[in-house]
């Protein structure tokens, strides 16, 4: 079994460096023109009545971080100090705005009493003085104001790796997340007409695998190979950019402050889209989990599996199980529900020990990701046990269980658990012995059918699972 391990691992290592060595940049490649984000908007299509006029002095970095390395320092930063530019050409590809110069308006200013100057000289003597003049500027209605303001590394890191016999492999993520506020403020009242924000991640991602291993006495084979993908930070704060200026647009465009073509139909309908991205947002925690209400208040839950005696006789022997129970939420957060069902199993050890029961349960559960569509779950309560051919003679139990569910489709949720039955008793194979008192478990999958109303809507200020 070694020899086939090592002969399968050596397979997929030869064909993970192939994939990695064919995939290597051997030559230069030449300029390209820039990417852009691939994200679609809501304003696709949408014009305005008329572009505005705006200016931005200065979008930058004010976060102050710097990269991180695993050795020594760095006073490379983390994020473009190249904002404005980015910000400029969102502006213009958004189509709302017409940009002005203003970051380098000295330049600008400069360049303009070269010309004056140069015409009149060259203009001294003709009876036209118009030569020498310019037209005006164009004045911003409109600033734009703010920046890179967060930039938060680290923010989840985790991998994955194993070693046998000196074959081995890992993956390693880490995902890190830069903020962008901007803000319109009017150039006639010093107002702030409207304030957004927005969030991006930028992921990391590694994989290698490695061989370490004597063919023979005195050979040594070393076989090692991986590939490392960081996305853009410039593309991300490009990706922040773009969306914080569609926020803008949107939002000036639901208060009234610019009307799109086609006037409020197409003002009402881009309020729409914007309310409900809004809402899937707001039920949008930070590893963009989606808080949704997935569960009604009740459900009727059905399981089957096998039960185990562990008792005073050897050799256990597993059987089948079954049950069927409901389930109340009557709590205000959905974690926490009650349920109480009856089932029917069989214990046995083998040529010893036979017989059928009938179980009533009574258990207090806990949805550790209720808003999710998968979630571990934990379960205690109290119950009762009796043999189907004495149900008059019921014993007492207490129970706890752990287990697993994934909902594919809201409401209907797959469950899989485990649960071991304490006794009070020692008398539940029929055989006094020994201090111990007798216990059983229950292993098995399930359906759950959620039916009812469901919990309010979660937001993600209220809940962060």
């Amino acid at each position: 079994m070694g020899k086939s391990f090592r002969s399968y691992f050596l397979l997929l290592l030869i064909f993970t460096s192939c994939g990695t060595f064919f995939n290597q940049p051997f030559n230069t490649s030449k300029a390209r023109i820039g990417e852009n984000t691939s994200r679609e908007g809501i304003l696709k299509g949408i014009l305005p009545m008329k572009e505005m006029v705006v200016g931005v002095y200065k979008f930058r970095d004010q976060t102050g971080q710097y990269k991180l390395v695993e050795n020594g320092s760095t006073f490379s930063t983390a994020v473009t100090q190249g904002g404005t530019p980015i910000l400029l050409k969102s502006l213009e590809e958004s189509k709302w705005f017409t940009p002005i110069e203003r970051e380098n308006i000295g330049n600008l200013l400069n360049e303009r009493q070269i010309i004056r100057s140069t015409r009149q000289e060259y203009a001294a003597n003709l009876e036209d003085k118009q030569i020498t003049s310019l037209p005006p500027l164009l004045f911003a209605g409109i600033i734009l104001e703010g920046g890179v303001v967060s930039y938060d590394s680290n923010i989840i890191t985790g991998g994955a790796g194993a070693r046998y016999f000196g074959a081995g492999g890992s993956t390693e993520y880490r995902e890190d997340r830069i903020t962008v506020y901007l803000r319109a403020v009017s150039t006639s009242s010093g107002q702030i007409l409207k304030n957004v924000y927005v969030s991006k991640t930028i992921l990391s991602q590694g994989i290698s695998a490695n061989l370490f291993r004597y063919v023979s006495l005195r050979r040594l084979l070393e076989v090692e190979t991986g590939i490392t993908k960081n996305e853009p930070a410039q593309l991300a704060v490009k990706e922040a950019i773009d969306k914080a200026v569609e926020n803008l647009i949107i939002e000036g465009i639901i208060d009234g402050l610019w009307i799109p073509q086609g006037g409020q139909p197409v003002a009402d309908l881009v309020k729409a889209e914007y309310l409900k991205e809004t809402e899937e947002m707001e039920s949008t925690v930070l590893l963009d989990r989606k808080l949704e209400d997935r569960r009604g208040r009740s459900a009727f839950s059905n399981s089957g599996g096998t039960a185990h005696m562990d008792g005073d006789y050897p050799n256990p022997k597993a059987s089948i199980a079954i049950n069927s129970s409901i389930k109340m939420f009557f709590f205000k957060r959905p974690n926490f529900n009650i349920n109480i069902g009856v089932g029917y199993l069989k214990l046995e050890n083998e040529q010893v020990f036979k017989d059928e029961f009938i179980t009533a349960d009574m258990n207090l559960e806990y949805n550790v990701l209720p808003y999710d569509n998968f979630t571990p779950f934990i379960y205690g309560g109290v119950g009762g046990i009796a043999s189907s051919g004495n149900i008059g003679e019921t014993l007492a139990k207490f129970q706890y269980g752990i287990g697993l569910e994934y909902l594919p489709v809201n409401n209907i949720g797959i469950k899989i658990f485990g649960e071991q039955n304490l006794m009070f008793t020692d008398k539940l194979d029929g055989l006094e012995n020994g201090k111990r008192d007798d216990y059983f478990w229950r292993i098995g999958v399930g359906l759950n059918i959620y039916i009812g109303k469901p919990h309010k809507r979660v937001k993600s200020v209220i809940m962060n699972n």
